[in-house]
C-alpha cells in the first residue's frame, strides 16, 4: 500500500526551493569554487552568529565533528567516554575509532542521559562526557556542567539532532568545550547530502580542526600534520545558507505540529508524549511517543497509510559491531533504556504536514486503543 502520509517530504522541500537553489548554484558554477569557498565561509560565519559562538568549522559530517572533537580534547586509546546507549551509532563509533571505550549511562524517561547515572560511571579512565540531545530535546546541561566542573572533565555535546534547541535560553552545543552538529538531509537544517559542523569558543581547537579536515595543509603547499578529507562541499554550504534563513520557520512549524499532537492525544492513557518543561526549547527533529503495544500500533498505522519509525530499535551495546568489539561486559543494568525501547515510536512531524494529516494520525491512534 502506498504511503498517504509520509514520514519526511524532501521532494516537496526541493520543489519549493528549486529556483533559489539553482540560482545559487549557477553563481557557484560560474565562480568555479567547489571546495572550501566563499559559501562555506559564509555558512561558518552565519552559524557562529546564530549560536553566539566564536568558531564554526564546516565538515563532511556530524560524525567527523565528534571524532575530531574527541581527539582534540585528548581522548586516546584506552580512555573512557561517558555517553547514552540509545543514540545513533555514530556517537559511539567516534569514540571507538579513537581506540577509546564508550561507557554507557542510563537515561531518564525523556530519553536523554541521566546526570545521576553519569556520575556513577566516572572512573580514573574517564576522559570526557558526551551527552546526546536526542530528538531535538535538550539534556539537563546545568547538572551535567556541574559534574564536568566537579571532576574536571570536558563535555563534548552531540547536538546532531538539535540545531536551534535551547536549555535555559542558551543554545545546546554551546555549553561544553565543543558542540557537534549534523546537516544530513533528515535534519531540521539539512543539506542535500552529507554535511556537518563543529562549534567551539576555543580558537586553537578550531584551527586544528581546519587543518585536520584538509589533509593537514596550511596555505596551499605546507603540511603541518597528517590530516583527513572532511571538507564540507561548497555546493552543500550554498544550500545550507539558503535553508539557514528558513530555520526559524521550520522549527516554529514543527513546534506547532507538536502542539496539535498534544492537543489531540494529551488525554490518551496508553500514550506518553514527548517531554518539555519551562527550561527546555524542543525543536522536534523527531516526535517520539511512548506507546503501549507499540509494534501492533505501528502495524495499524502502516495499514492506514501512515509512515512511522523507531529511533532506535536497538541499543548501541546490542548491535553486532559493538558485541564483537567489547565482549564479556554486563549491560543488564539499563532498566530505563530497555523499557523505553519497547515503547518508543516516531510519528511524522515534518514542516510540510497539514492539520488534516496530523488529525488523521491522531484519530487512527485513538481508534487503535478503542479496539
Amino acid at each position: 500500500m502506498n504511503k498517504t502520509i509520509a514520514y519526511v517530504n524532501l521532494v516537496k522541500q526541493a520543489k519549493q526551493e528549486k529556483k533559489e537553489i539553482f540560482d545559487s548554484l549557477n553563481k557557484l558554477f560560474r565562480d568555479g569554487q567547489f571546495i572550501l569557498g566563499n559559501e562555506t565561509k559564509k555558512f561558518e560565519n552565519s552559524i557562529s552568529n546564530y549560536l553566539k559562538v566564536k568558531e564554526c568549522v564546516a565538515l563532511n559530517s556530524g560524525t567527523d565533528a565528534l571524532t575530531f572533537g574527541l581527539s582534540l580534547i585528548g581522548v586516546r586509546k584506552g580512555d573512557e567516554v561517558i555517553t547514552p546507549p540509545n543514540s545513533f551509532i555514530g556517537s559511539s563509533a567516534a569514540i571507538v575509532h579513537l581506540g577509546a571505550i564508550p561507557i554507557f549511562a542510563d537515561v531518564r524517561v525523556d530519553q536523554n542521559i541521566d546526570p545521576i547515572e553519569i556520575e556513577k560511571k566516572i572512573t580514573k579512565k574517564t576522559k570526557a562526557i558526551m551527552p546526546v540531545h536526542l530528538s531535538g530535546l535538550p539534556c539537563d546541561m546545568e547538572k551535567i556542567m556541574k559534574i564536568s566542573k566537579k571532576y574536571n572533565l570536558p563535555v563534548i555535546e552531540d547536538a546532531a539532532q538539535a540545531i536551534g534547541t535551547k536549555y535555559r535560553e542558551k543554545f545546546v552545543g554551546t555549553y561544553g568545550e565543543i558542540g557537534c552538529f549534523s546537516a544530513h538531509p533528515l535534519k531540521n537544517l539539512n543539506a542535500m547530502g552529507d554535511a556537518g559542523y563543529l562549534v567551539t569558543n576555543n580558537k586553537k581547537i578550531a584551527e586544528k580542526v581546519r587543518l585536520l579536515r584538509n589533509h593537514g595543509i596550511k596555505g596551499r603547499d605546507k603540511v603541518i600534520s597528517f590530516g583527513f578529507v572532511s571538507r564540507m562541499d561548497n555546493v552543500q554550504a550554498a544550500i545550507l545558507n539558503i535553508r539557514l534563513k528558513k530555520l526559524k520557520g521550520v522549527i516554529n512549524t514543527r513546534r506547532a505540529n507538536a502542539r496539535l499532537y498534544f492537543r489531540e492525544l494529551g488525554k490518551l492513557k496508553n500514550v506518553k508524549l514527548p517531554y518539555e518543561n519551562k527550561n527546555y526549547f524542543h525543536t522536534y527533529h523527531t516526535f517520539v511517543i511512548q506507546a503501549e503495544n507499540r509494534n501492533e500500533l505501528k502495524k495499524h498505522l502502516e495499514q492506514k497509510g501512515i509512515s512511522t519509525k523507531i529511533h532506535y530499535p536497538y541499543l548501541i551495546f546490542e548491535q553486532d559491531a559493538y558485541k564483537k568489539r567489547f565482549k564479556n561486559i554486563n549491560y543488564k543494568k539499563f532498566p530505563v533504556s530497555r523499557e523505553l525501547n519497547k515503547k518508543i515510536l516516531t510519528l511524522p512531524i515534518n514542516q510540510y504536514m497539514t492539520v488534516k494529516e496530523i488529525k488523521k494520525i491522531c484519530i487512527e491512534i485513538k481508534n487503535f486503543y478503542k479496539d
